[in-house]
């Protein structure tokens, strides 16, 4: 018998008779739905609290029996889950982002240069002016943009106009001045599109680099400003996890001394960039209560909607590109086997079927064959059939973000063919490689709510639920497997499954509450479930209601 039954049963009957002693906690939470998301996927009805650590988990009979406290909470019913991670994003990316253009959406280019004009009357001061978010796929003319009319509206301020990939940006002649950027520069691993033989403002992946490099850094006030709205952003989403995946260390320092003087409440597990592997090597991870730095973040492609993404064969829009590798397969292959002689995960961004052929081959060197290293592929877009084994063979985990697939998938057979496209966004096949995923957004790519992966991870749909039978239902994930990758799949991709993740004892007492239960809800529900209540530590950092309490 169940020891936690055998002892509420003593501890009933010595309060019929004489009175049993309860341990004292610092909350109680009943009467609910509790997706504990453990080995066996428990469900349970209430949890005791204390120290920000859950003390126990049970029925409400069980836990009311053996605990007391001066916060007693009544869940009315609804259903709780482990709090949830967002297994790649980036994170003080986006707080920097909620601070320029908003440019998602937008159906013609024309349309931006309206929103730019209403950015730069509202905000005069900017040193720059900054958007992100705009695709060509969701325009009529889905060529590149060029920089002609904002050098019209804007011939003395810099102008730097991010993808939604984050892949590629537009810039206007004076930001390509500043980054001393013209017809004749050229870059490894990225590419400063020409017409006529002069720049068009167009530059991809690393080309990106040099205007963004001439652009003034922000100060400390702005940053951690930057950093509090995105923290509330992912609160009011039930994120109270994020991996972010590429920060340079001054980055994480600043986000470490705002957890410390108690300014930033959320957990990070932060990828640290290559440039900084000197100071990681000579002094190892990071491991603090909320940080946790413990891995590299390899880039090893750019982005299929740029063209930028590494593939093996010419993409079929474009018949005379195949995309390119941000580093040599040498230069990747040494920074690998470093990041093998020391205790860090490698992390490789690889979206092209030749990036993830070429990543998983330099890992299986490294690695040969069963490992608990949990290196991972970041989002493992375009996999060929012949190397989906590699991720069982060397035990790697796919890091994978689903909304990336919706958002994708209109445009996507373009440049992929009607073969290759079957190959790609294949998240249970991935799955099926080592049992487990893990689940993020790469917001601001996409939007930060989790509950939109989810949905699109087990219907395939995106947010008007089109199309009407998914796209690629073969490799739809069931709605376990998917709350699974964003709760203790991702929490073990990071080794933080023995105490994070899921909702049981000893655990952080990181947890969300709902207004419906998205294991039973229609999917076409799914992305309007509301998150109530987001606690971190045992603490409130989110309420959308005011939790009923009850007096014991």
């Amino acid at each position: 018998m169940n020891k936690k039954l055998i002892l509420s049963g003593i501890c009933l009957a010595a309060t019929f008779f004489t009175g049993c002693q309860k341990e004292k906690a610092d909350a109680i939470y009943t009467n609910g739905i509790i997706y504990q998301v453990d080995s066996t996927f428990s469900k349970a009805e209430a949890f005791a609290v204390k120290n920000g650590k859950f003390l126990s988990v049970g029925s409400s009979d069980e836990i009311l029996s053996q605990y007391e406290s001066d916060k007693m909470i009544d869940l009315n019913g609804n259903p709780v889950y482990p709090g949830f991670y967002d297994a790649h994003c980036h994170f003080v990316e986006l707080g920097n982002v909620l601070q320029t253009a908003n440019l998602v959406g937008t159906k013609s280019f024309s349309e931006i240069l309206e929103k730019l004009k209403g950015f730069r009357t509202a905000h005069p001061a900017q040193a720059w002016l900054e958007g992100r978010g705009w695709d060509q796929n969701d325009w009529e003319d889905k060529s590149f943009p060029t920089k002609d009319s904002l050098d019209i509206l804007f011939p003395d301020v810099p102008v730097i106009l991010t993808r939604i990939d984050g892949h590629a940006v537009l810039v206007n002649s004076k930001a390509l001045e500043l980054g001393g950027v013209d017809e004749g520069t050229k870059v490894e691993g990225g590419k400063v599109v020409l017409e006529n033989g002069q720049p068009t403002g167009i530059l991809v992946d690393n080309a990106a680099n040099l205007v963004i490099e001439a652009m003034p850094d922000l100060t400390e006030a702005q940053l951690g400003d930057n950093l509090k709205i995105a923290e509330e952003l992912c609160f009011q989403n039930g994120i109270t996890t994020v991996a972010d995946a590429g920060l340079r260390k001054k980055q994480i320092d600043f986000v470490g001394k705002m957890h410390d003087n108690g300014n930033l409440k959320i957990r990070m597990y932060a990828m640290a960039h290559p440039a900084d592997t000197s100071f990681y090597f000579g002094n190892g991870p990071v491991k603090t209560d909320r940080l946790n730095v413990t891995s590299f973040k390899i880039y090893a492609d750019g982005a299929l909607g740029s063209r930028g993404a590494c593939l093996l064969h010419p993409y079929h829009d474009d018949p005379d590109n195949s995309g390119f590798l941000l580093e040599s397969v040498e230069d990747l292959r040494n920074l690998v086997k470093a990041i093998s002689l020391l205790d860090f995960q490698a992390n490789t961004h690889c979206i092209g079927d030749s990036a993830n052929r070429a990543l998983l081959d330099i890992y299986g060197e490294v690695l040969k064959g069963e490992n608990d290293k949990r290196w991972r592929i970041e989002h493992a877009q375009v996999v060929s059939s012949d190397d989906m084994e590699k991720f069982a063979k060397y035990n790697v985990i796919p890091s994978v973000q689903p909304t990336h697939a919706t958002s994708d998938m209109y445009w996507a057979e373009d440049r992929l063919g009607k073969d290759r496209i079957k190959t790609a966004y294949a998240y249970k096949t991935l799955l099926e490689q080592n049992g487990m995923l893990a689940i993020g957004s790469d917001f601001p790519v996409e939007d930060v709510n989790p509950l939109y992966g989810f949905h699109a991870a087990v219907a395939r749909q995106d947010g008007e639920n089109y199309p009407e039978e998914g796209f690629q239902m073969e490799n739809a994930i069931s709605r376990e497997d998917a709350l699974r990758g964003m709760t203790i799949w991702a929490a073990y991709a990071q080794f933080e499954e023995n105490e994070n993740g899921s909702i049981e004892e000893g655990k952080k007492a990181d947890f969300v509450i709902l207004s419906e239960d998205i294991m039973t809800a229609p999917n076409e529900k799914l992305r309007d479930v509301k998150v109530m209540n987001t606690i971190v530590g045992g603490e409130e950092v989110f309420t959308q209601q005011k939790l009923d309490k009850v007096n014991m």
